[in-house]
């Protein structure tokens, strides 16, 4: 990647409100027009339609609503996204079956509570106690969902107790927040389980599982790997292999895996740096928390950068077999229509965030690396703001153009003619390119920053 020193967070003002004018037409035209069983998951010849695998996508879509809101005052955003929730969300709030809940309620319960506290829309305290209890229960449910090892343990996948995936450091984001709402799970015999203390577990589970750091954990660990799927052992918890569901192989990187982590370390950064000290209580002490935390942010990020395309869009996996035909992909801007591997734009909308999130994150202990990874996350947003990422076409459903769910599978959309999956999008990628959009606008009109938590801690600093 060719990281862009000269570009300004405010080079990109025009390009913002070009993103919000088409993103709301896109949110209304799927409001409109979609009628598949299933939440929409993605755009199969620039319509949305279903997949069934696990309906995680669905908070995706009515969070977009939330955050154009956010973005424009349009109260008819609101209605969509806060309706919605009322109406279709609880579901998610009670499933026990995944490891998507930070997903699905964050996105939704969890931004309309934010902007309640944000005084984004008017207080009402029994909505905001409806929010909140949606939120406590949905952390305790995915809390629930464990599996012990030796060292302390972690949040296992729908693929069962054996199954650590990567992906769910960003959905910790909802323990986090039931924790902040003074909520515990309650097990066998009324024993208090502090969900705080399972978050960190399950972080520094991922930390030392899924991400690879060049310390000769096998023949292909390099610094800032990551695998998609850890396996675990269940009688006795102890790890066994890495493994991948959407990626090429266990031994290497699934792009869209690797920018969760870039992003879920970098946020629990951000909550360790701001929270109450006194509402941290876990076996672990504070000031390792973010030593491991920060190698696994900086390690992830150090590897996007070093294995993405000049504009900083990846390919979906960095050990995709055909890759070599591109010859060194990382010196030349991605090519969504090339004939071997396809690249994935929703990986590079979450890692973008993950780039600037820690970038600021450093500004103080760091400078220099943190202006790194702001320019890295800058490149990314730019690129991503601009064709042929973005959809100008007002009869595509999707914003964001060239995403990839399942490449194994064959799940994504061929355009005839291709011999890749190109052009379409996902429920996952337009959310994140809309909030990234959010918190690149956010700190231009200097308001406050976009996080999951600071509304939150700081409404109950102020009740206490």
């Amino acid at each position: 990647m060719q990281i862009d020193d000269q570009i300004s967070v405010h080079d990109l003002q025009t390009s913002l409100q070009k993103l919000w004018q088409l993103s709301g037409l896109k949110i209304l035209s799927i409001e409109s027009n979609y009628s598949a069983s299933g939440a929409p998951v993605f755009t199969t010849g620039g319509t949305y339609s279903s997949r069934g695998w696990t309906e995680w996508t669905q908070g995706f879509q009515y969070g977009s609503a939330l955050l154009q809101f956010d973005a424009t005052d349009d109260s008819e955003f609101l209605k969509i996204g806060r309706t919605a929730t009322r109406d279709k969300m609880s579901g998610h709030v009670s499933h026990f079956g995944v490891h998507d809940h930070g997903f699905n309620n964050v996105s939704t319960y969890g931004n309309l509570l934010r902007l309640m506290y944000e005084d984004k829309i008017g207080y009402n305290e029994w909505e905001a106690a409806y929010y909140q209890l949606a939120i406590k229960l949905s952390g305790a449910v995915q809390a629930k969902r464990w599996t012990p090892t030796p060292e302390g343990g972690f949040i296992y996948s729908f693929n069962g107790p054996h199954s650590l995936f990567v992906d769910t450091i960003r959905t910790l984001r909802i323990l986090v927040l039931a924790h902040e709402l003074g909520h515990s799970l309650s097990g066998e015999n009324d024993r208090k389980i502090s969900l705080l203390d399972r978050a960190v577990n399950h972080a520094f589970s991922t930390a030392r599982y899924s991400v690879f750091y060049g310390e000769n954990r096998d023949q292909y660990d390099t610094w800032g790997r990551t695998a998609h799927e850890s396996i675990f052992n269940t009688v006795d918890g102890a790890y066994r292999c890495p493994n991948a569901q959407q990626g090429f192989s266990g031994f290497t990187t699934w792009t869209r895996g690797l920018a969760w982590a870039m992003l879920g370390f970098a946020e629990q950064l951000e909550y360790l740096d701001t929270a109450d000290p006194g509402s941290i209580d876990t076996a672990h002490g504070i000031d390792t928390m973010k030593s491991v935390f920060l190698k696994a942010a900086m390690a992830t990020c150090d590897f996007y950068i070093g294995n993405t395309a000049s504009d900083g869009i990846p390919y979906w996996d960095t050990g995709a077999p055909q890759l070599h035909q591109l010859g060194d992909y990382t010196t030349a801007p991605a090519d969504p229509f090339n004939a071997f591997e396809p690249v994935d734009s929703s990986a590079a909308a979450i890692a973008a965030q993950g780039l600037l999130r820690l970038g600021k994150n450093l500004e103080r202990s760091d400078p220099e690396a943190a202006a790194r990874y702001w320019q890295a996350g800058l490149t990314v947003s730019k690129t991503l703001l601009q064709a042929p990422y973005l959809s100008e076409d007002d009869s595509h459903q999707g914003l964001l153009l060239h995403s990839i769910y399942h490449h194994p599978n064959s799940w994504d959309y061929k355009p005839p003619g291709s011999k890749i999956a190109n052009g379409e999008s996902s429920m996952w990628g337009d959310y994140h390119l809309r909030e990234v959009a959010l918190y690149l606008q956010r700190i231009i009109n200097d308001a406050p920053y976009l996080d999951f938590f600071s509304a939150l801690v700081q409404h109950h600093q102020t009740q206490s």
